[in-house]
């Protein structure tokens, strides 16, 4: 599959990147997706510590989202033509001034503001850091490495802040999100790749390759799917009566499946499955998941299924971005990341809560399955080709 509208040399990914720009490239994939880790943590937080209701919990992460699905479509567009390290650093040490206010708050509207604020931030940072792995020598390989980064980072916040945020109340969250934040903007201050930093071509501005909207389109739906189930796990697992203990263990293995699993197998696997079977497969299995976690009532049931709810989506990403990359090689695919991740996480904490608040939990589940019969669809479109 050709990219019609990319210039040679823009078309041209990166031969390597060292060592020192992919740890640093993985250290904001891991930042700039801390929603993908912290939803849960943050939805219960702004429901148990802020006292906000579902929906108006929900809507906050969703500014957030919005603002880095804006941000995110705008850096895209312009990928090659953009001082990458500069804004990367930049759009980090943005969002965390606005996490760090965020601390200082507890009223709906400032913290909408700052939400909106640290999300636009966030979106410009990570989709530099996406456009720019999609550049590298081994997009799917990178995407990989950064899932497993990604996994261990999900390892040791789900270990450390929800007992910080019962020490401490709610201001912790904020502040650990700015902590992680700081991390990023010294991390791509120090080592963001700069080969290229400016555009090495005229830009590329040309029409994409068919099929990449498509499979952007099916991305966006799982990611709407995911976001709108996993931002009340906690949320079910006390509605169904578990002990708190018990929930939070099993938001830490949760994390540790993420990272010993999904993104491992899949770069083992690169080679032996087939892009196409594998973004075919993937909503099918995260649509039986969300049926099982939103219908179970036993906790045996219910705890194997949300460990292992976030790898179908982390699994069958690492495969898409590597075939989005391959479609698109000026990297403007693999920048819009974010917006089609977070178009979907976007509105999937919303429109989660006002389905619980008005049909209750199992409707979460029912809603997911006519998503994922979507998202096959998408798919199916976008990679015809690929057969």
């Amino acid at each position: 599959m050709s990219d019609t509208g990319a210039s040679p040399a823009a078309m041209r990914a990166a031969p390597g990147i060292a060592k020192t720009g992919a740890a640093a490239l993985v250290v904001g994939h891991c930042a700039g997706l801390v929603d993908l880790v912290a939803l849960p943590v943050w939805v219960g937080a702004l429901i148990a510590r802020f006292g906000f209701g579902p929906r108006e919990a929900g809507a906050l992460v969703t500014l957030f989202l919005i603002g880095a699905v804006l941000a995110s479509v705008l850096t895209a567009r312009n990928f090659t033509r953009l001082p990458r390290k500069a804004l990367a650093v930049a759009g980090f040490a943005l969002a965390a001034v606005a996490f760090l206010l965020a601390a200082r708050q507890s009223a709906f509207l400032p913290l909408a503001a700052l939400h909106l604020l640290g999300g636009m931030a966030n979106g410009v940072a990570l989709s530099l850091v996406h456009g720019t792995m999609g550049r590298s020598g081994n997009p799917h390989r990178l995407f990989a490495i950064a899932g497993v980064g990604l996994g261990l980072f999900g390892v040791i916040y789900m270990g450390a802040v929800p007992p910080l945020l019962a020490q401490h109340g709610g201001a912790a969250l904020f502040l650990s999100f700015g902590a992680i934040m700081t991390v990023a903007t010294l991390a791509t201050l120090l080592a963001f790749p700069d080969a290229g930093d400016r555009s090495d071509a005229p830009a590329a501005r040309g029409p994409l390759a068919p099929g990449v909207m498509a499979v952007v389109a099916g991305v966006s739906l799982m990611t709407f799917n995911q976001a709108m189930v996993f931002s009340f796990v906690e949320v079910i697992g006390t509605a169904r009566g578990f002990a708190p203990q018990a929930i939070v263990g099993t938001l830490i293995a949760l994390g540790v499946v993420n990272f010993v699993g999904p993104a491992p197998l899949a770069a083992l696997l690169e080679k032996r499955l087939s892009p196409r079977r594998v973004v075919m497969a993937g909503p099918v299995v995260q649509a039986a998941l969300a049926l099982a976690l939103t219908f179970a009532t036993a906790f045996a049931i219910w705890a194997p299924v949300a460990a292992v709810f976030v790898a179908v989506q982390i699994f069958t990403h690492t495969f898409a971005f590597g075939l989005l990359a391959r479609m698109d090689r000026s990297g403007r695919a693999a920048a819009a990341t974010p917006a089609m991740l977070m178009t979907g996480s976007a509105l999937g904490p919303i429109v989660g809560g006002m389905l619980m608040e008005s049909l209750g939990i199992g409707a979460l589940g029912v809603m997911a399955v006519g998503i994922a019969a979507l998202s096959v669809t998408c798919f199916a479109r976008g990679t015809r080709a690929e057969r």
